[in-house]
């Protein structure tokens, strides 16, 4: 039989802890594998905590903006404006890619 003793290996973080570390792990160059050891952390917990503290998203539709004069772009389908982003897809755009390029912008 084994017994093991001594401090309890489970540890309890702060949000403010769990932000810190998730924070530096978004900074451009940031290695998740070096902020986790250091930390003394698996880099899955890091992940872990990047999801749960990231606000939650809601399913619906999105705010749609019809002007009443369109502006004339030679080739295109749609106009979407995202974030400051303007992206305009043409009609004959693979949808696979149109897709990308959109969850790309949502990042």
């Amino acid at each position: 039989m084994t017994i093991i003793s001594g401090v309890d290996r489970r540890r309890v973080w702060a949000d403010e802890q769990k932000r810190a570390l998730v924070a530096a792990a978004c900074e451009p160059g940031a290695s998740v594998a070096e902020i986790a050891r250091r930390a003394d952390l698996r880099p899955s917990q890091l992940y872990r905590w990047r999801r749960d503290l990231a606000e939650p998203v809601s399913p619906g539709f999105a705010a749609v903006t019809v002007s009443a004069e369109p502006e004339p772009v030679a080739g295109c389908a749609v106009v979407l404006e995202l974030g400051g982003a303007v992206l305009r897809i043409a009609a004959n755009a693979p949808p696979a890619l149109v897709a990308a390029v959109v969850r790309s912008l949502r990042r």
